[in-house]
C-alpha cells in the first residue's frame, strides 16, 4: 500500500511539474459548442438544435449541422436492412434480356464490367465494377458496423476510423447514375430488337432509394458526439500533451488564428500558437485523424488533376465511345451524336439529359475549378459567397458524369451476336471516363476555404495560401464567432 501512495504521489509531482519545462508549453484545449463552417472557415458558435431544425452559415449559408426527427440509429438501420437485401437479390437477378431474330442474350450486373476487360479496356472494366458492385457492399457493411457501433455504450477505438472511410468511400457507389444509363441503354435498344427488362432494374432503382434514405436518416454528428474525447493526444514530432475541455460559453473567444477543427469529426481545438495552413498540426484527441487546418497542397493538387482532365477531355469527345454494328450498317458513335441520335428519335427529355450529364458538366466542372483556383491565387475577394455555393453544386453534379460510361458497359454486354448485331466499346469511352474520375478528384482536393483565406476574411495567417498574400483582413469576421439561428428544415 505505501508503495501504491508513493508511485500515485510521484506521478502528481511529475504532472504539476510538467507545464514548467519549456519545451512543453503547448497548450491543447477542445472547445464543444463551436464549429468550423467546411465551407469558408468561419468558427460560429452552434445553438441548441431541436428535431427538425438545421443551422445554417451565417457568412455562406452552408448548412452546418441538420437535426432529423428520424430515431438516429433504428431508421438508418431498417433502411441499410433493406438495402443489403435488395443489392444481394439484384446481383442474383437479370438486368434484361435482349432478342435479335430469335437469338436471345441475357446479362446481369457483372456482365458488363467482364466483357469490358474481355474486349481489353481494363480500366474502364475496372472501373465500372468498383462503382456498381464492389463500392456499394462495402458501403452497406460499413453502416451496419457503424450502426453497431453507435449502439454501445462506449464507441469501439474502430468505429471512428470506420466512419471516416465511410464518408470518403460513400461517394464512388453510384447506383443512382446506374440506373439512368440503363434507362439511356434501353432507349437504344428498343430500334435493335425486342427488349425484357430484367428484375435487376426494379431491384436496383429501390435500391438507390433506400441507399440515400440512409444517409439522410444518419446523424453523424450525434454519433461523434457518443465518442469520448482522449485526455492526451499526439503532436506531429511525436511529443504527447495534455488536452483540456470546455465550452464555448465559458470562456472568451481565442484568436481564430489559434483555433482548427478536425477535417473528420469537426472537433475544434486551441492551440496556443497561430496555426498554419501548411503543416499537419498533430492527431484529433477523439478520431485520431491527423489534423491540418486546410487540407495539404490542395492548390497544386486541384490543379494538377485539371490539367489532366483538359489533356482527356478533347479525345473524350472527339473519338467514338462505342461502334454500333447491325444488319444493314453501323459505325462509331461519339457522345455528341449520341445525345443527337435521341434527340431524332423523338427522346428529347433523355437527349438533354444525357448533353447536359456528359458534356455540359464536365467542362462546366473544368471551368469553375479553375476559375476558383485562379482567384486564389490572385486573392481577390470577388463573388466569395457565389464560389462557395458553386462549389458545392460541382461537388454534387459531378458523379452524374458516368452515365455514357455505364451505358456503354450495358451495351456492350448484352448486344453481343456477331454478325448480326454487336457493340464495342472505343478508346472514346476509356478518356471520357479518365475526365470524370479526374474531375471528381480535382474536387474533392479542393478545400474551399482557402479562398477566404486568401482574401483575408479568415484572421491573419503565420503563411500565405498562394502567391496572394493575406492583406485585406476584416476584423469584423476574425474577432470572434458569429451567431446563428435554427431555423425548420
Amino acid at each position: 500500500m505505501s508503495e501504491t501512495i508513493s508511485g500515485r504521489t510521484s506521478r502528481m509531482i511529475r504532472r504539476a511539474r510538467w507545464p514548467r519545462r519549456a519545451a512543453d508549453l503547448r497548450h491543447v484545449r477542445t472547445i464543444s459548442g463551436l464549429v468550423e463552417c467546411r465551407g469558408c472557415g468561419l468558427f460560429q458558435c452552434m445553438p441548441s438544435l431541436q428535431a427538425g431544425q438545421l443551422a445554417e452559415c451565417a457568412r455562406c449559408g452552408q448548412t452546418l449541422e441538420w437535426r432529423r426527427r428520424t430515431s438516429p440509429l433504428q431508421t438508418p438501420l431498417a433502411f441499410c436492412i433493406s438495402s443489403c437485401a435488395l443489392y444481394l437479390a439484384a446481383l442474383l437477378s437479370s438486368l434484361m434480356t435482349l432478342n435479335v431474330y430469335g437469338r436471345e442474350r441475357t446479362v446481369s450486373l457483372v456482365t458488363g464490367p467482364m466483357e469490358l476487360l474481355h474486349e481489353g479496356w481494363g480500366e474502364a472494366g475496372v472501373l465500372v465494377g468498383l462503382v456498381t458492385i464492389a463500392a456499394p457492399a462495402v458501403v452497406i457493411g460499413m453502416m451496419f458496423a457503424i450502426l453497431y457501433a453507435a449502439s454501445r455504450r462506449q464507441m469501439p477505438d474502430w468505429a471512428p476510423h470506420l466512419l471516416i472511410w465511410y464518408e470518403k468511400l460513400r461517394p464512388w457507389s453510384m447506383i443512382e447514375v446506374y440506373v439512368l444509363g440503363i434507362f439511356v441503354a434501353y432507349t437504344k435498344l428498343t430500334d435493335l430488337a425486342h427488349v425484357d427488362v430484367g428484375p435487376a432494374v426494379y431491384l436496383i432503382s429501390a435500391l438507390m432509394l433506400t441507399m440515400a434514405a440512409s444517409d439522410s436518416t444518419l446523424d453523424t454528428e450525434r454519433i461523434w458526439r457518443h465518442r469520448r474525447v482522449d485526455s492526451v493526444t499526439r503532436m506531429e514530432n511525436g511529443r504527447r500533451v495534455e488536452v483540456d475541455h470546455c465550452r464555448i460559453e465559458d470562456i472568451p473567444m481565442p484568436p481564430a488564428d489559434h483555433l482548427v477543427a478536425c477535417p473528420a469529426c469537426g472537433l475544434v481545438g486551441e492551440l496556443s500558437l497561430p496555426v498554419s495552413n501548411l503543416c499537419c498540426v498533430g492527431v484529433c484527441p477523439r478520431c485520431d485523424h491527423r489534423v491540418w487546418r486546410r487540407s495539404p497542397e490542395t492548390l497544386a493538387r486541384t490543379t494538377a488533376f485539371l490539367i489532366s482532365a483538359i489533356t482527356f477531355y478533347f479525345p473524350a469527345n472527339l473519338y467514338p465511345v462505342m461502334t454500333f454494328f447491325k444488319i444493314g450498317g453501323g459505325g462509331g458513335h461519339t457522345i455528341i451524336e449520341g445525345a443527337i441520335e435521341l434527340w431524332q428519335d423523338g427522346m428529347i427529355p433523355l437527349s438533354l439529359l444525357v448533353f447536359f450529364a456528359s458534356i455540359v458538366v464536365p467542362m462546366l466542372k473544368i471551368i469553375s475549378l479553375s476559375w476558383m483556383v485562379g482567384c486564389t491565387w490572385r486573392g481577390t475577394s470577388f463573388a466569395l459567397v457565389q464560389r462557395t455555393r458553386l462549389f458545392r453544386i460541382v461537388d454534387i453534379i459531378g458523379r452524374w458524369s458516368m452515365i455514357d460510361v455505364f451505358m456503354v458497359s450495358i451495351l456492350v454486354a448484352v448486344v453481343r451476336f456477331n454478325s448480326l448485331a454487336n457493340v464495342t466499346a472505343n478508346a472514346g469511352m476509356v478518356s471520357f471516363a479518365a475526365v470524370v474520375v479526374l474531375t471528381l478528384f480535382a474536387a474533392w482536393s479542393f478545400d474551399p476555404r482557402v479562398m477566404w483565406d486568401a482574401a483575408g476574411l479568415n484572421g491573419p495567417s503565420p503563411d500565405d495560401v498562394g502567391p496572394a498574400a493575406v492583406s485585406a483582413a476584416r476584423p469584423r469576421h476574425a474577432a470572434g464567432p458569429d451567431s446563428m439561428e435554427p431555423r425548420q428544415a
